[in-house]
């Protein structure tokens, strides 16, 4: 006889989920951050072939600036990734765990990323400080690298909490598997996924369908 979790609306949600939701919107703009910067950086690559190929007046700095754009690009979204799940995990074996298992496997798994993100978080705050104090900056154009190392811990920071909050949302579901997911990415299943995906397709479709329509 199993146990069917219970439904979310019936007692309202609990003290992880509430935190889940209020450090998500730190999380939105972290990730919208390292999006814009991926646009930047399409558009001044753009800029860059257009200028040296017709004027042959390149844009100065320009490796400079591509160099110190990847921090923003490859950290900031972590958080968001963590939080959804996605494309940050291998689910080869978690995927075929049920019940306490399963949320033991998830705790001791998001113990491990707290430790590895912590000192990544030490070691990085170290980065930065050195590169400040001693004024360092990129070789061509000669841009401060600061700002760019300063990113990595932030960004791990945010990275960490979100993990805490998984850790936390493992732990409650490890004491009782009945109770209804919060602060923990759900897993889904290759059929699932495809099938969310489609659905979202044919909406989109019907969508603009619709909107053709005189």
């Amino acid at each position: 006889m199993t146990t069917q979790p219970s439904a979310p609306d019936e007692i309202g949600p609990g003290p992880v989920a509430r935190l889940g939701r209020m450090f998500a919107p730190l999380e939105d703009a972290a990730n919208m951050v390292a999006g814009i910067a991926i646009f930047v950086l399409m558009v001044l690559g753009i800029a860059q072939i257009g200028l040296r190929s017709i004027f042959n007046s390149p844009i100065t700095g320009y490796i400079d600036l591509v160099e110190l754009s990847m921090a923003s690009m490859a950290f900031l979204g972590a958080a968001y990734c963590q939080r959804l799940g996605a494309h940050i995990r291998m689910e080869l074996f978690i995927g075929g765990l049920r019940g306490r298992v399963l949320w033991a496997a998830e705790s001791l798994a998001t113990l491990v990323g707290l430790g590895i993100v912590g000192v990544l978080i030490w070691y990085g705050w170290d980065h930065f400080m050195r590169s400040y104090q001693l004024g360092d900056s990129t070789i061509d154009a000669e841009f401060p690298v600061w700002p760019s190392k300063l990113l990595v811990p932030v960004a791990f920071s945010l990275w960490f909490v979100r993990l805490a909050i998984q850790l936390a949302g493992s732990i409650r579901l490890l004491i009782n598997p009945a109770l209804a997911p919060e602060g923990v990415s759900v897993h889904k299943d290759v059929s699932e996924v495809a099938k969310e995906e489609i659905e979202g397709a044919l909406g989109e479709t019907i969508d603009e369908a619709a909107g053709t329509k005189p």
